[in-house]
């Protein structure tokens, strides 16, 4: 699907004098000598934020460093992560992936480095774990930042020495392999709070990609609705081939929270519900959504609003709490009673604020 195809009526379309005024988007074949190049790895898109992070793919690609993709959920790090890997010199060789998030922490080490027989109860077989799999290939670590902290030294050896055990084994394996993690979560954030390894971060952290979310990326989301309608209605047996102009508006319009995997599955029900070539959708439906950051109609707690209030005016001060510029001269507090409620708040995050020390507060996780 070229990047501008929306805008074309449909092959077989008779002209008509005076077009349908609630009609928006046309969705079908186009007409072969207008289409435009296809999309990057099945990457769909052609916003500005979009074309930063293809040309980060191609120059990267290109290397074996270690990429680590930063987003949000739903943003297609996988299919990024897919790019980068078919673009590099180990495109003929595999491309594994391992969710970290969706494996129990007690299964993730043999997921990931495979177990010898006998090494735990069940295990009555030997297992080659996803990191030998990707040999000579890429690995991609899906929730990079649920690893958790026992098991994370062992990745770090991979990086940095390129060879690991696996579980109830004594012998050293080499392995060749790219890896490609991904996360929704602050990592930086996660260091201070002793749940990530600082050296862990540093060796992964070798060529970071910004994945942008869809609401900075409002010019591909028609784009997108085409592309997820014909996936839709090809495989439910359909023919849809117009989007009237409230629903684009509203497809358009709405935030995503949920980015790219939401508005799929938004036009995948569209598609169900439509009994006729008209995508069916009502703007309602998306304006009685959640948006990102907005609070839903149960009321906050007291405790609540002061606990978000402090927390918005520590990251503005880069959580600096004395001085004049900082969060307890704002708040209207001395800093010893802003302390004393972020201790009863549960707020513990500790965060480098810059070069002034005495202006740091490190504070213990109850």
């Amino acid at each position: 699907m070229g990047l501008n195809s929306l805008r074309f009526p449909l092959q077989n379309e008779k002209p008509c004098s005076q077009p349908e005024p609630s009609i928006a988007l046309r969705v079908g074949r186009n007409d072969p000598a207008k289409a435009p190049p296809a999309t990057f790895e099945g990457i769909i898109g052609k916003s500005s934020a979009l074309r930063r992070v293809l040309q980060m793919i191609e120059t990267v690609a290109r290397e074996d460093s270690t990429v680590l993709l930063l987003g949000e959920t739903g943003t297609g790090k996988e299919l990024i992560a897919r790019a980068i890997h078919g673009h590099s010199s180990r495109n003929a060789r595999p491309f594994v992936k391992l969710n970290c998030a969706a494996i129990p922490t007690g299964l993730l080490e043999s997921e990931l480095f495979g177990h010898e027989r006998g090494s735990f109860t069940g295990a009555i077989a030997q297992k080659i774990g996803r990191l030998e799999l990707a040999h000579q290939g890429s690995l991609f670590l899906d929730e990079m930042g649920d690893i958790p902290l026992e098991l994370q030294p062992k990745l770090l050896r991979v990086l940095q020495e390129r060879e690991f055990e696996r579980l109830g084994s004594t012998r050293t394996q080499k392995v060749d392999v790219r890896i490609v993690a991904a996360t929704h979560r602050d990592l930086e954030g996660m260091i201070i709070e002793k749940q990530f390894r600082s050296d862990l971060y540093y060796r992964v952290n070798v060529f970071p990609i910004q994945v942008p979310p869809l609401r900075e990326r409002p010019d591909d989301i028609p784009l997108l609705v085409e592309h997820f309608v014909r996936q839709a209605t090809q495989r439910m047996g359909k023919t849809i081939n117009t989007i009237p102009q409230d629903t684009a508006d509203a497809l358009s319009g709405y935030r995503w929270p949920g980015n790219i995997r939401e508005l799929e599955n938004v036009i995948e029900r569209a598609v169900i519900l439509s009994t006729g070539p008209v995508l069916r959708l009502s703007p309602r439906d998306l304006k009685s959504r959640i948006m990102p950051g907005q609070n839903s109609d149960r009321q906050q707690t007291l405790e609540e609003v002061e606990r978000n209030h402090i927390l918005n005016t520590l990251r503005d001060t880069r959580w600096v709490l004395s001085g004049a510029n900082g969060a307890a001269a704002r708040l209207g507090l001395n800093r010893s009673t802003l302390y004393f409620r972020m201790k009863k708040l549960g707020i513990t995050r500790s965060v480098e604020s810059g070069p002034r020390t005495q202006n740091l507060v490190v504070m213990e996780r109850e």
